[in-house]
């Protein structure tokens, strides 16, 4: 325990009781004693890391052997361990924390589930992660397996989970971790809309992130734990909301909106942390490009003192570890005949980074949009919508494999067709553009239609100002009483990223048409080399 100044000076003996000289001692003592003692602790953090086992590019899509060898490559398995190892040699008792969404995002996932990740986390030794909507994509039973192979805590503090078989008892919403004699509360948060961005059942609900921070706050402090930090999967703007919304948080470890928070980088979201109130929130980007390393000093009274650092950029210039890339190379086995196939050629880049495709058309949008309405144009079908939460990286100039599909279109959703009133399609692009403010994946990517929207309106309530669809090779406003025929993916026509309208008003729905990636694959190799396009689909006033 360490000594205070205060008990010292109460135990002064009165004047004349003892000698002068060990009256000194004790006074040179108390002055000695800073009145709080210091301590400064490592919070290393990660998020959003969607299965980049192996090294990426810049475009955050696969990244080939020779650029990796040439340096030009990111992230993967084997450069985490090495940047995760040098970091701890520099704090040896470094906290390490996962944002969430570790699921979903290459061929490692698809193929083996959570059972990679458990194993990467495991051999990078985490202390704890919160579980992100993506941990739920397959279901509550995967997302179980995965917990029970992990070596770490789980937690999520907003969502009941109590009528759930696969997972009553085995999330936690807090918990408390001891690193070098200093114990750390530690609360997870998931995002609030989670049943409309994944698959949870209908066994779990979710609720209000502020509330179920401060009660688990309080309650630990009424345990006695003054440090607290919360791993939120809940983006970079909620979690600005729980910091000012709540007592006692020190730090926000955030995932989700994959944001990239920097003291020096131009392109940077916002300062490396951010700090609102006492509160230090930290993100750092996605997919295995950065790990965070954030630098926080607290008193005695777990009092957040100052907090400093910057994102280490996870680049070539760090070595890969020679047993992590033979282990690597052994998972990836299984994989190989079908990711290296050549499905087409490109004869440019095909953007599909987030920032771009879900605020604004994009290249990969209208490419996707346009493959699912040309599969399906011969059966009466004139309006595609994808969501653009379902596109995931970009994909480079020259050959396309369809690993690179597939690291795009991960999700293995199928085809979906149906008929809706020109109404519901204006209010399906309303929930669109509701939250494009916060960067979501509802944003729509179109095709057979164009549409225009005010972004100074309030969200949902008359955003979309104008939507023209084709008939017979001319651009016609949309009439709300007709049927028209759309083509989406089963994701969305199911009420996935709020498109509600779809699984309650759609009919004659087909939801099990061939997989959304086989048919822009398919499209790709009849358009080669695809040239990417924009045309001017969705306008913002």
């Amino acid at each position: 325990m360490t000594l205070s100044a205060k008990p010292i000076r109460n135990a002064l003996p009165r004047p004349g009781r003892q000698t002068l000289t060990c009256v000194l001692s004790i006074i040179t003592l108390s002055i000695a004693l800073p009145s709080h003692a210091q301590d400064t602790v490592t919070i290393l953090h990660t998020n959003d890391f969607h299965s980049r086992v192996e090294p990426i590019s810049k475009y955050d899509s696969p990244c080939s052997a020779e650029d990796n060898q040439a340096g030009e490559c990111f992230g993967g398995y084997a450069r985490l361990v090495t940047a995760v190892a040098d970091a701890r040699k520099r704090n040896p008792d470094a906290l390490l924390f996962d944002g969430g969404d570790q699921f979903q995002g290459s061929l490692f996932y698809t193929h083996y589930k959570g059972k990679v990740a458990a194993e990467i986390m495991n051999t990078l030794q985490y202390d704890g992660m919160t579980v992100g909507n993506h941990e739920f994509d397959d279901g509550p039973v995967v997302l179980r397996e995965f917990i029970d192979s992990v070596d770490f805590p789980v937690v999520m503090s907003n969502a009941d989970v109590s009528q759930e078989p696969a997972l009553a008892n085995k999330i936690m919403k807090s918990t408390v971790v001891e690193k070098a004699g200093q114990k750390y509360g530690i609360i997870g948060l998931t995002p609030e809309d989670t049943d409309e961005l994944a698959s949870p059942g209908k066994n779990i609900t979710f609720s209000d992130p502020v509330a179920a921070v401060q009660g688990e706050v309080d309650e630990l402090t009424a345990q006695g734990i003054k440090r607290i930090v919360v791993l939120s999967h809940s983006g970079y703007e909620v979690d600005k909301q729980v910091a000012a919304g709540t007592t006692g948080v020190d730090v926000i470890v955030g995932g989700h909106t994959n944001t990239y928070l920097s003291n020096s980088a131009e392109n940077a979201a916002g300062p490396y942390p951010t700090m609102v109130g006492n509160t230090a929130i930290v993100q750092a980007y996605a997919y295995g490009k950065y790990v965070g390393e954030l630098s926080v000093t607290f008193n005695d009274d777990g009092e957040l003192l100052t907090a400093n650092g910057e994102p280490i950029s996870i680049d070539g210039s760090i070595k890969e570890d020679e047993q992590i890339v033979a282990r690597v190379t052994e998972l990836a086995e299984p994989l190989e005949g079908i990711r290296n196939r050549v499905v087409a050629e490109t004869a440019a880049m095909i953007e599909g980074n987030r920032e771009i495709c879900r605020v604004q058309e994009c290249e990969m949008g209208n490419l996707v949009a346009d493959a699912l309405l040309d599969r399906v144009k011969n059966q009466g079908i004139s309006i595609a919508i994808m969501n653009s939460g379902g596109l995931r990286a970009s994909i480079d100039e020259g050959e396309v494999t369809m690993g690179e599909v597939l690291t795009v279109l991960p999700f293995q959703n199928t085809l979906s067709t149906f008929q809706i009133t020109g109404a519901d399609v204006i209010a399906a692009l309303e929930n669109g553009v509701s939250q494009v403010e916060e960067v979501k994946g509802r944003f729509p990517q179109v095709a057979g239609l164009t549409f225009t929207w005010d972004a100074s309106k309030p969200a949902n309530e008359g955003r979309i100002l104008e939507v023209k669809v084709e008939v017979d090779g001319q651009m016609q406003p949309i009439d709300p009483d007709a049927l028209y025929g759309v083509v989406s993916n089963n994701y969305v026509r199911s009420g996935g990223d709020g498109y509600s309208v779809f699984a309650n008003n759609a009919k004659n729905a087909y939801d099990f048409g061939p997989n959304v990636e086989d048919v822009v694959s398919e499209y790709l190799a009849a358009h080669a080399p695809y040239k990417p396009v924009l045309q001017g689909r969705i306008t913002r006033q």
